[in-house]
């Protein structure tokens, strides 16, 4: 069973209102009428229901118990909306209702007031677009100040026996986390390892020394970052820093860690940087044959995820499975 299935299995067990700011899209439709057919959403499409429609009809699709908005009919909505926006960023209500008719900021507000439980695009929009107006609508989880992601990794017969899960983090967004932003992300990994994979998550943040082997101010970020993720969170298994071999083979971890719940056995892998998890997770995803999932949004108050620009209809429906789940926990 590939790792998608069991997303989309999960999510057919409780279906939530995904709302989809790019409705004008022909693969958000598409993937809107797919996943209202497999039970895994309820869909919400954001635009001129005539064109939506229309763009139906070419692909041969129904839009039956798929929610149209077009926001010019919603101004009692779009008031609301520009008023909770207005007094949550202390900003001016001309500036607010310019804000909300925008329908990436709209669908913000529709999660920010549960009348969504789940966001996705990307389709149509820069990434770092999405990403600052759901900071600005959606906002962020108790304790985290910034957004990252993380991919799923398959690692097929690692060390020569059966296929292995890890999460990789951040491998998409955080360019140069500062250790508290670091720790953020390393715990938000581990959240979501158990959230979505329903494993217990043992959270490795990765160097190139293992636990005082080397000194330099790159692993002085990591030991800082692991102290104040113990404080974020200290029922998680977290150690650091490790050397990767340290982290995920148990005899390496043998000889160089003395005492660890996680050496040797992390499936929570964290990076330093942007540039050490998106070289990795690529180098893995080809040098080991591994399927990667991602990246998956995470920080986010409630569930928003990116897609990217060339997205087909069967990987935004894939995300969406993959946000419903996240969504029900």
């Amino acid at each position: 069973m590939r790792l998608i299935d069991s997303f989309i299995a999960k999510a057919q067990k409780k279906p939530l209102r995904i709302v989809f700011p790019e409705g004008l899209d022909d693969r958000i439709i598409a993937a809107a009428a797919k996943t209202r057919d497999m039970g895994i959403a309820k869909p919400v499409l954001i635009g001129d229901p005539g064109e939506i429609k229309k763009q139906a009809q070419q692909q041969d699709l129904s839009l039956a118990n798929v929610d149209i908005l077009n926001l010019p009919e919603l101004p009692d909505r779009l008031e609301e909306y520009a008023e909770t926006y207005a007094a949550s960023r202390d900003v001016k209500m001309g500036i607010a209702r310019k804000m909300v008719k925008k329908p990436l900021a709209f669908g913000g507000m529709m999660v920010k007031a549960g009348e969504a439980q789940g966001l996705v695009a990307g389709v149509a929009t820069a990434t770092a677009f999405v990403i600052q107006v759901a900071s600005l609508t959606v906002g962020f989880q108790p304790g985290f100040s910034k957004p990252s992601s993380f991919f799923i990794m398959v690692v097929p017969q690692f060390q020569g026996e059966k296929d292995r899960v890890f999460i990789f983090a951040d491998c998409a967004v955080a360019v140069s986390p500062t250790p508290r932003e670091l720790a953020e992300i390393g715990v938000a990994a581990g959240m979501n390892a158990g959230a979505l994979l329903g494993i217990e998550p043992k959270i490795a943040f990765l160097s190139f020394a293992t636990q005082g082997s080397a000194n330099h101010a790159d692993v002085d970020k990591v030991r800082q970052a692991v102290a104040l993720a113990k404080e974020l969170n200290p029922q998680l298994l977290i150690d650091g820093e490790l050397q990767a071999d340290a982290a995920i083979v148990p005899r390496v971890a043998a000889k160089k860690v003395k005492e660890s719940e996680v050496a040797g056995q992390a499936n929570v892998l964290v990076f330093p940087d942007l540039n050490a998890g998106n070289i990795s997770y690529k180098l893995v995803q080809y040098l080991a044959n591994a399927q990667a999932y991602g990246p998956i949004m995470q920080g986010f108050a409630h569930p928003v995820n990116d897609l990217s620009r060339g997205a087909s209809v069967e990987d935004i429906v894939g995300v969406t499975a993959i946000t419903v789940v996240q969504a029900q926990k």
